[in-house]
């Protein structure tokens, strides 16, 4: 067949097989008439075709995404599901190889490589990564629930609505989930029963109530009582199973959640998609730690007059730093105002944006900081839930996770991680200008396949991107305890790096692995065994911030040398953050085309 021909029937016919979950490729006696358009338009239908059947067959994507329009469907996480998946991808491959790449705009041939890779992690993941036998806490059904109950889009009886019929498949949900664990690793079965311990506040006698003030039928309302109960009973069975897996995976030992070296390179293959390796970013990594402690070395040198006046400076560079950071990490917020203190400092931060005309800022997109819902917790201790482009005005959650369930001393050695200068520089990451900030201009991306399929490394990178860049521009005056803070922070996640790449592929250990964060990062005991924790349940991520941030910043130094006398930061900020979330290397593209 010509690639530069697509009949309407054929996209039709796949399109239909897909939704319906019977891929089959049409038949070859069938007549269709054939309309001659061009690879643009061609792959513009097709990427429109592909987003619509990848929601029917994952609506709870659909749900994060923004889009409801299968917010009542459930899916059981079995074979069948499996299957219906791989069929898909079959399809959606099949259409995407008749478009001819070459006769594509730029931004829409990066729409199709972006397309390609969110099929390839699709199959990736389940015919060869299978994390869906031995990752427990790949099962949990709150968060798509939460996302209808706490929606805006709709009135909430009609929300109910959906919720009563998704209730329906819940058992079904578990059981399946129950049936596809095998041989799984301990630190996610500990997880999984956490985590699920917090799904069942959704599950709760509010949810109940809120139905029996709705405009039910009587009969209806009974219903969603009786499915409620049987959905938090068929949690609470799912915790206990967990449970007594945990106490044998205890006593009889698990598996190990160290992925090793090959997997570990064809996972950041597809989820950095980074024109690097994972162990040249591993290199890299390496000798930019070296770069770090030597520009701390310099300011704990011009600082120690100040702090230690009567002490002799230590000879040793690196015990001299970290008596710097010991006294500096004292002053910080008390451990019952640390959410409100977050939540106070971000107008600070959108002032000195507007002010100093860094970016564009949006103020008609909410930001809200909350506690981080129970069933969000045991992962990281700040987050950002952005909603998705097809729910552009909906609210931005910064979710914060309060320290009651830290002893003192938990919370005291959390605080001073947290201290007075990196809260200012985890606000400036997580909210403005970074990730609060960058999501916001994903959603308004003219590509949905950018917004929709963002790249992570892009994303975190550049919430590291911009803590740098706004202490470049002045943010706290240039303060050195400030710069040493920030090194401090940007040594965590060049550390990052190191730690995630040699728990997986050099098998360290947990104590070289504490010691690689507090004594080779100034890392308290608290980040350390959180971080500690956090590698032990995900793989590749970490690398993400590391990898998004030189891109972005080696990029940004390449343009304005190209651009000279008629760079702008302002504009440069605008026109990166407008290509949604696509990788940094197609970006980078993009812009230097122009």
């Amino acid at each position: 067949m010509n690639k530069n021909i697509l009949t309407s029937a054929l996209a039709i016919a796949i399109g239909t097989a897909t939704l319906t979950g019977c891929q089959q490729a049409p038949s070859s006696n069938v007549v269709v008439e054939q309309n001659v358009v061009s690879a643009e338009q061609q792959a513009q239908q097709f990427s429109a075709q592909f987003i619509e059947s990848l929601w029917q067959l994952s609506p709870t994507w659909a749900l994060y995404s923004g889009y409801q329009k299968y917010a009542d469907k459930l899916v059981v996480p079995d074979d069948f599901s499996r299957q219906q998946t791989l069929d898909f991808v079959k399809a959606q491959r099949a259409m995407l190889s008749a478009i001819n790449t070459d006769e594509l705009s730029p931004s829409t041939r990066i729409d199709m490589a972006l397309v390609k890779n969110t099929l390839d992690s699709m199959e990736w993941n389940i015919t060869t990564f299978k994390s869906w036998q031995w990752q427990p806490t790949q099962y949990n059904v709150a968060g798509g629930f939460a996302q209808i109950i706490n929606g805006k889009y709709a009135p909430l009886d009609e929300r109910l609505d959906s919720v009563l019929k998704r209730l329906k498949l819940v058992p079904q949900y578990y059981a399946a989930a129950r049936a596809n664990i095998e041989n799984p690793t301990l630190e996610h079965t500990k997880l999984a029963i956490m985590q699920n311990k917090g799904a069942l506040g959704i599950f709760s006698d509010d949810l109940i109530e809120k139905a029996q003030h709705s405009s039910m039928s009587n009969d209806d309302k009974s219903l969603f009582e009786s499915r409620v109960l049987e959905a938090r009973q068929a949690v609470m069975s799912h915790i206990d199973w967990l449970a007594s897996l945990k106490q044998d995976l205890d006593k009889n030992g698990a598996r190990s959640f160290r992925i090793g070296s090959d997997l570990y390179e064809q996972k950041f293959a597809l989820d950095i998609q980074s024109d690097l390796s994972a162990n040249e970013l591993y290199q890299k990594a390496l000798n930019d730690k070296q770069v770090v402690l030597s520009e701390m070395a310099k300011i704990s040198d011009k600082l120690w007059s100040k702090y230690f006046p009567n002490t002799a400076k230590p000879s040793d560079k690196q015990a001299m730093i970290s008596q710097m950071i010991e006294k500096l990490s004292v002053k910080h917020v008390k451990r019952e105002n640390f959410v409100e203190e977050i939540r106070n400092q971000i107008p600070a931060l959108e002032a000195f944006v507007i002010k100093n005309n860094l970016i564009t800022l949006d103020k008609d997109k909410p930001l809200v900081v909350r506690e981080t819902p129970e069933y969000m917790r045991g992962f990281a201790g700040a987050s950002i839930s952005a909603p998705g482009p097809y729910d552009k005005k909906a609210n931005t959650y910064y979710n914060v996770t309060p320290l009651d369930n830290m002893n003192e001393e938990q919370a005291e050695s959390y605080l001073r991680e947290y201290n007075h200068w990196v809260l200012q520089v985890l606000n400036i990451h997580e909210a403005v200008p970074g990730h609060y900030t960058q999501l916001v201009y994903s959603n308004l991306s003219p590509s949905l396949v950018k917004s929709l399929f963002g790249n992570g490394a892009m994303i975190e990178g550049w919430a590291v991107y911009s803590e740098r860049m706004m202490l470049e521009e002045g943010y706290g005056d240039f303060e050195p305890e400030l710069w040493l803070m920030y090194y401090k922070w940007n040594l965590r996640v060049i550390t990052n790096t190191i730690l995630d790449y040699e728990i997986h592929n050099k098998g360290i250990s947990k104590e070289q692995g504490l010691a690689l964060m507090m004594d080779g990062a100034f890392q308290q005991q608290a980040e350390a065994e959180g971080k500690w924790h956090r590698a032990t349940v995900s793989q590749v991520q970490l690398t993400s911030y590391y990898s998004g941030y030189r891109d972005i910043y080696d990029f940004r130094d390449e343009y304005k040398a190209l651009k000279g006398k008629d760079y702008n930061v302002k504009a440069f900020h605008d026109e990166f953050l407008s290509y949604g979330s696509a990788p940094v290397k197609f970006v980078r593209e993009l812009m230097m085309e122009k």
